[in-house]
């Protein structure tokens, strides 16, 4: 039980109460009888107080009080806990759904794989500086531009 214990918490010294359930869960012991409201009442019971995990003693405790709150084979409990549980957390990964494909900016083709359509470049990719976008030229008293006004 103690190399499913170290398992399970990564070689840690404790366990919070998440992995507390998980192990459970996954050595099949939670049923209509054992609940994980069980698990978490009977782990907040065992640690102490203000704490946030528990240590391996206290993993043994909260599994005896477990075993006896719903009068359970106590060495079937174990030998079933330490046989599914050796082998470690069993993780289970979830499916992408279509949506990755609106934010992953590598999929995109065509214009908005170059950010988009737009009115006010000209025919222009990419500017250096301002001074490419910006007209500073003279201007005289009325705004009015200097060379368009000789022009005139």
């Amino acid at each position: 039980m103690e190399n499913a214990f170290y398992i399970y918490t990564k070689n840690a010294s404790d366990m919070d109460s998440r992995t507390f359930v998980k192990i459970l869960k996954d050595s099949n012991l939670l049923n209509k009888k054992l609940t994980t409201v069980d698990a978490d009442l009977t782990f907040a019971r065992v640690k102490t107080k203000g704490a946030k995990r528990i240590n391996y003693n206290q993993f043994v405790e909260a599994i005896r009080s477990l075993v006896d709150k719903h009068s359970l084979d106590y060495d079937k409990f174990v030998e079933q806990l330490c046989s599914e549980a050796s082998n470690g957390p069993i993780l289970y990964g979830t499916k992408t759904d279509h949506v990755r494909f609106f934010d992953d900016k590598s999929t995109y083709t065509g214009v908005h794989k170059q950010g988009g359509p737009t009115i006010v470049d000209k025919n222009r990719t990419k500017f250096s500086d301002l001074s490419e976008i910006v007209d500073r030229s003279e201007f005289n008293t009325r705004g009015v531009n200097v060379s368009v006004a000789k022009n005139v």
